[in-house]
């Protein structure tokens, strides 16, 4: 047996240490070591120009809304006359206070009332005149304008303006008489079966228009092909309407109908000027805003307002996640792609 010469390499069972590589006739090679991942330099610059850009709306939002909601859930807990320091502390007794009386009851079925209307009256009304006005027909933009022209009137004006019309003695009562529906007139503000209905009706005439333009600027991203496509197939107009206009604007309609429920919980100023804080209540239009300003700073108890307005904002915050929940998931999932392949 002859054995191996001295320098040269033993080929054995055993695996060729890191970083070498064996060749066919056994003899190593050397590999070079896999170069370390370099770490990737922060970019300074970049986060600087994002602070300084939403530095200043994150500081409005703090100042302007987190802490009022805070300070607000803060003195809800006192009875606090809007002076001084609050120092009669009471725990929940204004909450309690709040869900034990009937008059929070009543403007709660008011809110739910105003909600419910707000999307039964101006969402057809709206979808009507938005494919109407979609259409190529002479003085489009004209009706555009006027239609959207309440919208933009300030509230004080369109509730100065309805009240004196609707006032027993008002406008429209007067033009009844004079075409000879004299039978017809009624008070149309005081009269608590009929005051809501005149309370939908003025908002639905400012609010309609916004609705309109919203719901034309979504018509106007549906591509024209489609519509030819369908032509050629021998759909009429309606059917067109339904299997393609009206599918392709859900985002849209999804998200006015969430803006207006966040409108109709938190009405406030049409009905305070209109109807007062007063004969709000007994007319049957008053809201959970209306009733915080006249239960808290009308009647000096700050502590209490307060208190009603965190109650104002957890209702609509369960609301808005609710409806994000199960209503807009469909329109926001396809938009966040973060970490998706």
């Amino acid at each position: 047996m002859t054995e191996p010469a001295v320098g040269a390499p033993l080929l054995t069972d055993k695996q060729p240490p890191q970083g070498t590589v064996t060749a066919g006739d056994g003899v190593r090679a050397s590999s070079p070591a896999a170069p370390r991942p370099k770490r990737r330099p922060t970019d300074w610059r970049k986060r600087l120009e994002i602070m300084l850009l939403a530095g200043p709306a994150i500081i409005v939002f703090v100042a302007f809304v987190i802490f009022p909601v805070v300070l607000a859930g803060y003195y809800g807990f006192f009875r606090w006359k809007g002076f001084g320091p609050a120092t009669d502390f009471v725990g929940f007794e204004n909450y309690l206070i709040i869900f034990q009386d009937s008059a929070f009851h009543d403007v709660l079925r008011h809110n739910g009332f105003i909600l419910v209307l707000s999307l039964v009256i101006q969402g057809p009304i709206a979808v009507v005149l938005a494919l109407l006005l979609n259409r190529k027909i002479r003085g489009r933009s004209i009706i555009r304008v006027l239609i959207f022209v309440p919208y933009i009137i300030s509230e004080v004006i369109v509730g100065i303006g309805w009240g004196l019309m609707l006032q027993t003695s008002g406008a429209v009562n007067g033009l009844l008489e004079s075409i000879g529906l004299g039978a017809f007139q009624a008070d149309w503000l005081s009269d608590p079966s009929i005051a809501i209905w005149s309370l939908m009706v003025i908002i639905s005439w400012k609010y309609i228009g916004f609705a309109v333009i919203l719901f034309l600027a979504g018509l106007q991203s549906i591509p024209d092909e489609l519509f030819e496509a369908a032509s050629i197939d021998g759909a009429s107009y309606w059917q067109t309407q339904r299997t393609i206009t009206l599918p392709l604007l859900g985002p849209t309609l999804r998200i006015w109908a969430f803006l207006s429920i966040i409108g109709s919980l938190q009405l406030f100023d049409l009905v305070f000027i209109i109807w007062g804080q007063y004969v709000a209540s007994t007319a049957g239009t008053s809201t959970m805003a209306t009733y915080m300003v006249a239960n808290g700073r009308t009647s000096g108890n700050f502590g209490y307002g307060s208190a009603v307005a965190v109650v104002m904002f957890l209702i609509s915050l369960v609301i808005a996640l609710i409806y994000q929940r199960f209503v807009l998931q469909r329109d926001t999932a396809g938009a966040l792609t973060e970490g998706k392949k």
